[in-house]
């Protein structure tokens, strides 16, 4: 593949069934309270504390949405916040979002298979421009000197 090609991609937006398989939220033994399905740490309190103590590169906050979805974005937020996620895969600030849909379905098994897919071919893209960066090859048109 040429390097050219690798172009910023736009936000990549996944269902939550992604989220939860390849980055795999867990439950911090120190959480305080026992909120999403048991893996979430609350915007207050100890919970918070313990927030500001994690590495922000496994952090992630669910949000409310505007149209009645929830959001779950890389990082730590304040506005619109439900609460934090934290998991064993780093999302490196990647820039991605898993929607959590208000009807609430899920993906079918070859549906997950497919955005799972896709995220894994991002994550691989996003690694390559990253490389390319710290080497100072440029990602731009025009200039293919290092392109594998």
């Amino acid at each position: 593949m040429n390097i050219d090609s690798c172009q910023v991609e736009a936000m990549l937006t996944l269902h939550e069934d992604a989220f939860y398989e390849f980055f795999r939220p867990y439950r911090h033994p120190h959480a305080s309270c026992d909120i999403w399905g048991g893996v979430g740490l609350e915007s207050f309190g100890d919970d918070l504390e313990l927030v500001k103590s994690l590495p922000a590169t496994h952090l992630w906050t669910v949000v409310d949405g505007d149209d009645g979805d929830q959001w779950i974005l890389t990082g730590v937020h304040t506005v619109n916040r439900i609460c934090y996620l934290i998991t064993e895969v780093p999302h490196d600030w990647r820039d991605i979002q898993f929607r959590i849909p208000a009807r609430g379905y899920s993906l079918t098994p070859i549906g997950l298979k497919r955005q799972l897919n896709q995220l894994e071919k991002f994550v691989v893209m996003q690694n390559r421009q990253q490389t390319a960066s710290d080497f100072g090859v440029k990602t731009g048109s025009g200039n293919s000197a290092g392109a594998p």
